[in-house]
C-alpha cells in the first residue's frame, strides 16, 4: 500500500509527524493560518526577526504552529488546498495582522539589521474605546509574501482629547 503524500493529501497532511506540542494554555479561539510560498522563509521571517517561536510542526506537511506570548499564528506552504482564488502578491491584501510585541524597540532592531523594510514606520496611535482611549506604538511590515503585520506596544489608557 502505497503512504499518502502530506503535502497533497489532506487527511496525510494532518496526521504527518512533527515536534512540539500545543502552547502553554492551550490554542486560542481564533488562530489565522497563513497560506505561505516558502515555509523556510517565512519561518526567518517570524521566528527569526519577530521572536515568534514554534510550538509545533508537521514538517512533511510544511506546516508551523508558531506562539509570542499570547500571540498564536500557523503558517502552511501552499499546496492548492483552500485556496478560493488566485493568489497574487501581496497575499492577505485588506487584512493587516496585530500582534503586541513588549517591547517593540528590540524586533525594530532586528528588523533594521536584516535590511528589513517597514511598510509604515513607527508611531503612536490612540483608539477610542468606550470612554477611554488606548494608546499603541505601532509599525507595519511585511512578511515575505506580503502579509500585512502591525507591531504595537502598549502605551496605556487616557481620556479622550476630544473631551
Amino acid at each position: 500500500m502505497t503512504e499518502a503524500n502530506p503535502l497533497t493529501d489532506p487527511a496525510a497532511r494532518a496526521r504527518s509527524p512533527g515536534s512540539g506540542g500545543a502552547p502553554q494554555g492551550g490554542i486560542g479561539a481564533l488562530v489565522p493560518e497563513l497560506s505561505v510560498t516558502d515555509l523556510d522563509a517565512s519561518l526567518r521571517f517570524w521566528c527569526g526577526l519577530l521572536g515568534f517561536a514554534v510550538a509545533y510542526d508537521r514538517p512533511a506537511a510544511r506546516f508551523a504552529f508558531l506562539t509570542r506570548g499570547a500571540a498564536q499564528i500557523m503558517l502552511c506552504q501552499r499546496n492548492g488546498s483552500w485556496e478560493a482564488a488566485a493568489l497574487d502578491y501581496p497575499l492577505g491584501r485588506g487584512m493587516n495582522l496585530q500582534t503586541m510585541i513588549e517591547p517593540l524597540d528590540p524586533v525594530l532592531a532586528a528588523l533594521e539589521a536584516a535590511g528589513w523594510p517597514l511598510f509604515e514606520a513607527p508611531s503612536a496611535a490612540w483608539y477610542r474605546v468606550g470612554d477611554v482611549e488606548h494608546g499603541q506604538r505601532e509599525c507595519l511590515v511585511q512578511d515575505p509574501d506580503g502579509y500585512l503585520v502591525r507591531l504595537a506596544e502598549n502605551l496605556g489608557i487616557r481620556a479622550p482629547a476630544d473631551g
